[in-house]
């Protein structure tokens, strides 16, 4: 109600580092969670700020979108408080989070964090303390992928329209500006120095870095693939202007002409390979978690369930075919299907055991 709302809204007080009460608002308060930008040195430097002024009850949750918690609490007074609390972008838009003990966390933090994550009306998934976590790890080969097919000439329209097509609420451009370039930037590079080897490999990842350098940043600079502006009606308009498909053309150096379907499977199948690695790598505990934590953190075709469910449609053993298929028509080893789905494919086993 709107009372309920002005209720929360008294609650909420604005602070600054020039604020000279501030320490004292974090006297009695029960959670920190930490959103700057991704940088391990500054995150470290606000947690061990949190540790000098909140309780020793207090939890500090990080929303960092790749760096490893454990990374962040090394050498913190109490480890044992924290953790990370993944949320989507937009944050009010997006149901999931993905909470992230690491291997310090305590029982108790964990068991407080899943209870706040749930009141806030979030759908919470625990996944292992990993470069990327679960739903970025795998959106890192799919950015991969996407600048891969630049590459090969593939007109951004057709990306987009392409996994439309399959059933992906926006298609890879549109996500790209709305994440943020910086952002889909900094994960895919943070991922491609991880512990992914050739899965990260295949694509060409200046194509972002050099947009951040021109500060096409995305919807929120009103430019990046594509240019937002408003009509005469004040409705958006969502354009790629000239200078962008220049710099897209340049960076392209082959056309080939490929089909709807090759790009779904290019991309989808890196997609869909990495969720597969995430479960037997045990970093999501089951394929149920991995078909929740990609249809609500990334929009994976809602009405194919998931990649698991996907798998599970498809077969797996046609699935690797495709996979190994591609492996030696574009010589990448990035396309080769992980152990775990090989031995699915092998044996006729299914993810969801129907």
């Amino acid at each position: 109600t709107q009372y309920q709302y002005n209720i929360h809204q008294s609650n909420i007080i604005p602070l600054t580092d020039s604020t000279k009460s501030w320490p004292k608002h974090f006297a009695k308060t029960d959670l920190v969670i930490e959103a700057v930008f991704e940088d391990l040195t500054l995150k470290r430097q606000i947690l061990s700020q949190m540790e000098d002024v909140t309780p020793l009850h207090t939890i500090f949750a990080t929303n960092t979108s790749a760096i490893p918690i454990r990374d962040i609490a090394e050498g913190c007074a109490r480890p044992a408080n924290v953790l990370g609390m993944h949320y989507f972008s937009p944050v009010p838009n997006m149901p999931l989070l993905e909470i992230i003990p690491h291997d310090g966390t305590s029982p108790e933090v964990l068991e407080r964090s899943l209870r706040i994550g749930t009141k806030q009306g979030k759908t919470c998934i625990v996944v292992k303390d990993v470069p990327g976590f679960y739903v970025n790890r795998c959106l890192g080969p799919y950015l991969v992928e996407v600048s891969a097919l630049v590459k090969d000439g593939v007109p951004l329209e057709k990306l987009d329209a392409s996994m439309k097509e399959f059933g992906m609420p926006v298609g890879p451009i549109t996500l790209a500006d709305e994440v943020g370039l910086d952002v889909g930037s900094h994960v895919a590079t943070f991922l491609s120095k991880a512990d992914l080897g050739d899965r990260m490999n295949g694509g060409d990842l200046t194509l972002m870095q050099n947009m951040m350098a021109k500060g096409w940043l995305g919807r929120k600079a009103s430019q990046g693939f594509y240019t937002y502006s408003k009509d005469s009606k004040g409705k958006e308009v969502k354009t790629i202007n000239a200078d962008v498909r220049a710099y897209v053309e340049e960076f392209a150096d082959r056309k080939l002409d490929l089909s709807t379907e090759e790009i779904q499977n290019r991309i989808v199948g890196r997609f869909v390979n990495e969720a597969a690695k995430c479960l037997e790598d045990g970093i999501i505990d089951n394929p149920a978690v991995g078909d929740i934590g990609m249809v609500l953190g990334t929009g994976f075709a809602p009405f194919r369930g998931g990649p698991f469910r996907y798998l599970d449609q498809m077969g797996s053993d046609k699935f690797c075919g495709m996979m190994m298929d591609m492996a030696e028509r574009y010589d990448g080893k990035q396309f080769v299907p992980c152990d775990l789905l090989q031995e699915y494919a092998k044996t006729g086993k299914k993810f969801h055991g129907r």
